[in-house]
């Protein structure tokens, strides 16, 4: 039977609004018994089991990459909780990894860049954000498809676009970072080639780019937060995820010494595709 906090979660989740008291009130540890469900996300051991082995899997490849986690992550996700409730839970995904890789590179870090990027994308994330929270599922799932899409498109068309080497370039690219990711979310690969023009290689490409990403989470978990995004579902779906996503950036820092970034890259070009096409077709329907 549905938990009393699924039903109050499931009327005040689909329309953004605040959460009522049964809702705010309910017991995590009820949620990981018998397979409770709250709101749009089932917890089930299942989708506990599928959720970790995803979340080991995208934290590697995005920390040997530098992007990527959304795209493996993310459609897991959607599949069993609808774009609504799995953005939230990746966000959450996102802002460990990016932690993660921050500490791991931390010495290596181009902290002028970082600091740009910060400025310019971290108001522009929060006004994006606040748009996604009012918006309907099924446009959010089809403009998720169709940037996904645009993602390979332009770093195929584009792989070295033209660059003055100055950190304060960083200021726009952050701002039409943060405007696009807080509408949707997977657009850490698009900024692949900036940072590669820019001269960065290997622990300073990951960690300064995931440095200035992460103002870009903290910025939308605030308006998460705040619009009554977070409901306990995803509180608990993110904790459970955090040791593994830890996991999967060691390995993939492991990784990155070892094997050719091309691979990941294009890997995670056709998980993008893959996941593209699916969102379309799912918002469509």
């Amino acid at each position: 039977m549905l938990h009393p906090a699924a039903r109050a979660l499931l009327r005040s989740g689909a329309t953004g609004g605040i959460l009522d008291r049964r809702a705010r009130n309910v017991n995590p540890r009820a949620l990981l018994h018998g397979g409770a469900s709250l709101g749009d996300l089932p917890v089930t051991p299942l989708h506990l089991l599928v959720s970790a082995g995803a979340a080991l899997l995208a934290s590697c490849v995005g920390a040997t990459a530098g992007a990527g986690l959304t795209a493996v992550l993310l459609p897991v996700l959607v599949v069993f909780a609808g774009v609504q409730q799995a953005v939230p839970t990746v966000t959450l995904a996102l802002l460990t990894a990016t932690t993660s890789r921050v500490v791991v590179h931390r010495r290596v870090i181009d902290y002028p860049a970082a600091g740009w990027f910060l400025a310019g994308s971290m108001p522009l994330a929060m006004l994006g954000t606040f748009w996604f929270t009012r918006s309907s599922p099924e446009l959010l799932t089809r403009l998720l498809g169709l940037m996904l899409l645009l993602v390979v498109a332009w770093r195929r068309l584009r792989p070295s676009p033209p660059w003055r080497h100055s950190p304060r370039w960083f200021l726009p690219i952050g701002a039409a970072f943060g405007l696009l990711t807080g509408i949707t979310a997977g657009m850490g690969p698009i900024l692949s080639p900036f940072y590669l023009a820019y001269g960065l290689r290997k622990g300073a490409y990951v960690g300064t780019l995931a440095l200035g990403v992460l103002g870009v989470h903290i910025a939308r978990m605030a308006v998460f937060g705040g619009t009554g995004f977070l409901p306990p579902a995803v509180i608990v779906l993110g904790l459970w995820l955090i040791p593994f996503i830890v996991l999967g950036t060691l390995l993939g820092a492991r990784l990155l010494r070892r094997l050719p970034e091309r691979w990941f890259e294009l890997i995670i070009e056709g998980v993008m595709v893959v996941s593209g096409l699916a969102f379309l077709l799912r918002g469509a329907g």
